[in-house]
């Protein structure tokens, strides 16, 4: 069975060493030169040659070059992850087996843009790891394997992640003799239980103290690497904040962004519109005094 593999972020990298260390015939890859869209960019293209695995810098992956490049490699079957972009029907058809996606939520429910951190931004106890085959619908394709993964209050974008690419490889290992010897199955999806998860802008990663102190403390978590850092300005400057604690404090005539404590000289205690919360890592470092307001 002939894989063309397209990817650009770290997952994409993780899977693809997955799939050529079981024995995968992976004929042809496609990937970015560089992406400033994608915070766990990575190019694929000097594992590619290690491994002397033709690849492919594309900008358009529907283009008319890219669908050439990829139809004369005879593959029998695509395998997208990591990926921004729809791909056509065009690249969508050249295959008998189709093209394979990937997808960190429980599909049919929260399609869309940035799974990880709206999960954990939201406060989810669960996610997923769905494998399905694409059609022209963003993340709406018949489900090849999906499996479950819990959220505990401990996780971040990091740990998550982690977590979904271990799920994720041991996915991938079961189903490719699968497609290879065609005893894979196919679950349609229930369009009836679906959402969509919108698009996130710079504004979404900026810290308001009115916010409750969870929301803040779970806005923090879900920004951290590989991710951009969720942040807040004070005196003009943009300070990155990768980790926090919730702190409980019920004074009510405190006002949220007051710092009401500073621990040890260097974590200071911000107060919140509810309760409170300790701020562990601060880029750049960032002296506060009790008292100032951010």
């Amino acid at each position: 069975m002939k894989i063309i593999f397209i990817g650009a972020v770290e997952f994409s990298h993780s899977a693809l060493k997955k799939i050529v260390s079981v024995g995968g015939n992976v004929v042809g890859v496609c990937t970015y030169k560089e992406s400033h869209y994608h915070s766990d960019y990575y190019d694929l293209s000097s594992f590619a040659k290690k491994n002397n695995i033709p690849c492919q810098f594309v900008d358009n992956i529907n283009s008319s070059r890219s669908l050439e490049w990829i139809s004369q490699l005879k593959p029998d079957v695509i395998f997208c992850f990591g990926w921004s972009r729809l791909l056509k029907r065009e690249i969508l058809s050249i295959t008998p087996i189709g093209v394979i996606g990937f997808h960190p939520s429980e599909l049919p429910a929260n399609r869309g843009r940035s799974p990880i951190i709206w999960a954990i931004n939201l406060g989810l106890k669960k996610t997923a790891s769905s494998f399905f085959f694409m059609d022209s619908n963003a993340d709406s394709g018949d489900i090849l394997s999906q499996k479950i993964i819990a959220i505990s209050d401990k996780d971040d974008s990091r740990s998550l992640y982690d977590k979904i690419t271990k799920v994720a490889l041991s996915q991938i290992e079961e189903f490719l003799p699968k497609l290879e010897d065609g005893s894979y199955k196919k679950i349609k999806q229930d369009a009836s239980k679906s959402n969509f998860w919108r698009k996130r802008t710079k504004q979404d990663g900026i810290i308001d103290w009115r916010m409750s102190a969870n929301s803040i403390h779970n806005l923090i978590k879900s920004l951290n690497k590989p991710y951009v850092g969720a942040e807040f300005i004070y005196n003009k400057i943009t300070y990155k904040v990768w980790s926090s604690e919730l702190i409980i404090f019920k004074v009510r005539n405190t006002e949220p962004g007051k710092v009401i404590d500073v621990i040890d000289s260097a974590y200071p205690i911000i107060k919140c519109g509810d309760n409170a919360i300790k701020l562990i890592k601060i880029e750049p470092k960032l002296t506060m005094t009790k008292g100032i307001y951010l």
